[in-house]
């Protein structure tokens, strides 16, 4: 499912009007550095003084760049931190793909910390960037400062109930689409089969937004590697956008989330088909002590969709003052 996004939302890029706070030339701002660790080259990119942020991509799979691409002028006020995980982006491949994991990516984030140098950091996470940070939050709270999850998701049954409701939208509103997924999937091919991605990737993005399909991130000008699917496979399962298996499955922190000392801001899209409203007003019940804000005119990029209302709630709640 969030395969899609990929296909769909990272390759172009293109800036509106009303994103005018974002800076297309913000990735020349940046450098890439490699730590060392665990034996593997994390590819690492900082920028700015102040109050050190994290930003957590989605996937998994990802790369960080279109974190990036929407965040990255905050090194004006903070330290701002973007990085790939293992397998993903600039970073090097583990030799193992059980190394691909939520625990693991996790632990990579606290790595991290420790080589930079920080005491404390905040965490933004969106779509699957959500879980290894809060999981971070859980395993690690005496080094969270504060948390913000666009688009998240709580556990595996919340991801197993969002593909089950995007599968049910595309069936019912591209039938004749649908057929191809179905012969594909009588024939015994898997989401993660190169053939059946080409056709599962073909379906239009309305589920991703509101109304305007038309929306592209900013993304580097520059090829890379936003993707791979080795790490989806692994973590999420090889028919991960039907039956989800792999490390998420197995991941739950309905009952850890109250626990949560850590400042947090959890948005939602109202018309996000990939972390649905259904679910991610949950989050008020396992964790009342959040701020939740649902944007009603967004799918599953509110800072796209509505930037001025989102990074006025993102300043205000990481209290960045923009001079």
């Amino acid at each position: 499912m969030m395969r899609k996004i990929t296909t769909s939302l990272l390759f172009l890029f293109v800036i509106t009007a009303l994103q005018a706070q974002v800076d297309p030339a913000i990735f020349d701002k940046f450098e890439s550095k490699f730590l060392n660790i665990d034996g593997y080259k994390i590819n690492v990119e900082v920028n700015g003084t102040g109050d050190p942020i994290l930003f957590i991509p989605g996937g998994p799979g990802n790369s960080h760049d279109y974190m990036q691409g929407a965040f990255g002028q905050y090194y004006k006020t903070n330290t701002v931190v973007f990085f790939d995980f293992l397998g993903r982006g600039k970073s090097d491949d583990a030799k193992n793909k059980s190394e691909y994991s939520i625990e693991n990516d996790t632990d990579l984030i606290e790595k991290i910390r420790k080589q930079l140098g920080f005491e404390k950091i905040s965490i933004v996470g969106h779509s699957y960037g959500s879980v290894p940070a809060q999981n971070y939050a859980i395993k690690y709270p005496n080094h969270t400062n504060k948390i913000v999850i666009i688009a998240g998701f709580h556990s595996g049954l919340m991801w197993q109930a969002n593909c089950d409701s995007y599968n049910h939208y595309a069936k019912t509103h591209f039938p004749e689409l649908w057929k191809k997924v179905d012969s594909l999937r009588t024939l015994g091919l898997v989401s993660s089969d190169k053939e059946f991605m080409k056709v599962y990737g073909s379906f239009p993005t309305k589920y991703i937004y509101y109304h305007n399909t038309s929306i592209k991130g900013n993304v580097p000008k520059y090829d890379f590697r936003n993707w791979n699917n080795d790490v989806y496979a692994q973590i999420i399962g090889r028919d991960g956008d039907f039956e989800v298996s792999g490390s998420m499955m197995d991941t739950d922190f309905r009952r850890d989330l109250k626990n949560v000392k850590s400042p947090t801001l959890i948005t939602s899209g109202r018309y996000d088909g990939v972390s649905t409203p259904e679910f991610n007003i949950q989050y008020q019940l396992f964790m009342p002590q959040a701020k939740f804000v649902i944007f009603e005119q967004s799918g599953h990029n509110p800072y796209l969709e509505e930037p001025e209302k989102f990074y006025k709630l993102f300043e205000e709640f990481m209290e960045i003052k923009i001079e």
